[in-house]
């Protein structure tokens, strides 16, 4: 049974759907204020420090350790919907990320749809992937992480990199992917019910702007499509209430056929995005320690 904890992002989402069906007409600035409560979704972590800087083309928070134990760093890109959330909605996980890994995350403020649409966040990552660079960090002990529409980024930037005869990250982290923007999934009829944020009208209408008329299923907007062969590992960590199962679970056989090493995390009774509950629900916890515990085995490999 999913803990007490963790149905209070159940109860979050609900009241953010209900105020979606009761104003259906909400404007865009309405609609990213709700995703911006979501930081009160996690606890404030200890043992990390922050530091606002530029990143690249856009600003950033820098998650440090007090105690810094691991060799790498993590480009961290938020979900959202490609038009909402942001470097602080997403802070204090990516705080408990770094504490865990014992190693800095960087939680980019990419650019948002409808104002900068695709490819403009792919953009703001890669220029923050040579942002690490300049730092001294090597491409083998650089890994990326994201969840949601930042699962999607993270994915599409290494199929790009990989296109550009670029170096490739250590590793990749998706919690709970947004891979198809085609919103085409089984799950999104079979888990609709369940699902109390992600619904197929509300994610067209998010795709809609984001792409702005590129095909959903051009490879660097939707990564369920694109060749995945010679990507480096893969941790997805899903949950089996969202919509975006599917996503998950097609892009997990895909990519497997394709020859990439892919761990899988599916969680019981869980929500989209449910680490975003780090702090506070023991399932999130979980999964943001054993994402950790992962990538620390990842570092140098290439």
């Amino acid at each position: 049974m999913p803990s007490v904890e963790s149905d209070a992002l159940r109860v979050h989402f609900n009241s953010f759907t209900e105020r979606l069906a009761a104003n259906p007409d909400a404007d865009l600035a309405t609609i990213r204020a709700m995703l911006e409560e979501l930081h009160a979704r996690s606890a404030e972590p200890t043992d990390v420090t922050y530091a606002e800087v530029n990143v690249g083309k856009c600003a950033g928070i820098v998650c440090t350790p007090t105690k810094h134990t691991a060799r790498g760093a993590v480009l961290y890109l938020h979900g959202g919907g490609f038009v909402g959330s942001s470097m602080h909605t997403h802070r204090k996980l990516g705080g408990h990320l770094a504490r865990l890994l014992g190693a800095p995350v960087v939680v980019l403020d990419y650019r948002l749809a409808p104002e900068a649409p695709f490819p403009a966040a792919l953009d703001d990552a890669a220029a923050a992937v040579e942002w690490l660079l300049g730092q001294g960090f090597a491409p083998e002990d650089i890994a990326f992480a994201g969840d949601s529409a930042g699962g999607n980024l993270v994915t599409a930037l290494a199929v790009r990199l990989r296109d550009q005869g670029l170096p490739l990250p250590a590793a990749i982290v998706a919690f709970s992917p947004w891979l198809d923007l085609t919103c085409t999934g089984p799950t999104f009829e079979t888990n609709a019910a369940s699902d109390a944020f992600v619904q197929r009208p509300v994610a067209e209408n998010m795709a809609a702007m984001y792409l702005n008329g590129t095909s959903p299923t051009d490879p660097l907007a939707s990564p369920l499509h694109a060749d995945l062969r010679g990507l480096p590992p893969i941790y997805v960590a899903y949950a089996d209430q969202e919509t975006l199962q599917s996503d998950s679970e097609r892009f997990i056989e895909r990519a497997r056929a394709a020859g990439v090493d892919v761990t899988a995390e599916l969680s019981p009774g869980m929500q989209h995005v449910y680490v975003l509950m780090a702090g506070r629900a023991p399932e999130a916890d979980a999964t943001v320690a054993n994402a950790a515990a992962w990538l620390a085995t990842r570092w140098g490999k290439q």
